[in-house]
């Protein structure tokens, strides 16, 4: 991996962070100064920051029922709720994808920066299942419409499958399967299509599902879940 991109698994700093301490000349891997974008095996390599080793963080998979109202952000200047105010502490965490703050369900975050960008590069076309309560039309007018091809802003949407079902007075809830993860691509996409958004949730990422766990709650993935990311989308470091 990029010597940058295990600095900042270790938690010794950001990518950015990483660069400036390479480009300082401040890291040496096996007791050569470093250089910005080598390559790394941290397993075997002896990289140091100012003479001090540093320790690699084990590899951490976790999943996370996002509650409504919880921004995807490390911080927030306004001081708003963020994912990371329901986690444990762990170095160089990152979220795969974002919920926007109005949408919740499932939220994978890990340490992986390889597995994370394989399940979020559009080349993977990995899918994301959401369930979302709809008004505005009718269930046989919203079939309709989802039968034909969306586009939005001039793109086609990734829409692999969906299904419908009716909900108490002229609610509908839609299943859609997208094979893309453009921002807010849901909520643009039904309201390209006349209809309003009452509820939003993120029920599948890949081959991880939201299962029982509860709103607000987090689990480390299981060994299994991670082989499926491993075997899928070929996450390795």
């Amino acid at each position: 991996m990029r010597l940058q991109r295990a600095l900042a698994r270790a938690g010794v700093a950001s990518r950015r962070g990483a660069e400036d301490l390479i480009i300082a000349g401040r890291v040496r891997v096996n007791g050569a100064v470093a250089t910005l974008g080598m390559s790394v095996d941290p397993d075997t390599d002896e990289i140091e920051v100012g003479g001090v080793r540093v320790r690699q963080s084990p590899v951490i998979w976790l999943a996370l029922n996002k509650p409504t109202g919880y921004l995807v952000t490390k911080m927030d200047p306004k001081g708003r709720p963020t994912v990371f105010d329901l986690l444990p502490e762990s170095a160089g965490l990152t979220y795969v994808g974002r919920l926007d703050v109005n949408t919740s369900g499932l939220l994978l975050l890990t340490n992986d920066g390889n597995g994370a960008n394989r399940l979020m590069h559009p080349r993977y076309g990995v899918e994301r299942t959401y369930k979302v309560i709809v008004s505005g039309r009718s269930r046989t007018e919203i079939m309709k419409l989802f039968s034909k091809p969306v586009r939005i802003e001039g793109r086609p949407l990734g829409l692999c499958r969906f299904s419908t079902r009716a909900r108490r007075g002229s609610l509908t809830e839609l299943t859609m399967v997208l094979n893309e993860g453009r921002n807010r691509i849901v909520r643009r996409a039904c309201r390209a299509l006349g209809l309003k958004v009452e509820s939003l949730v993120r029920v599948s990422h890949g081959p991880i599902r939201l299962g029982r766990l509860l709103t607000g709650e987090w689990r480390h993935l299981t060994s299994i879940e991670i082989r499926r990311i491993t075997r899928s989308f070929g996450s390795q470091n």
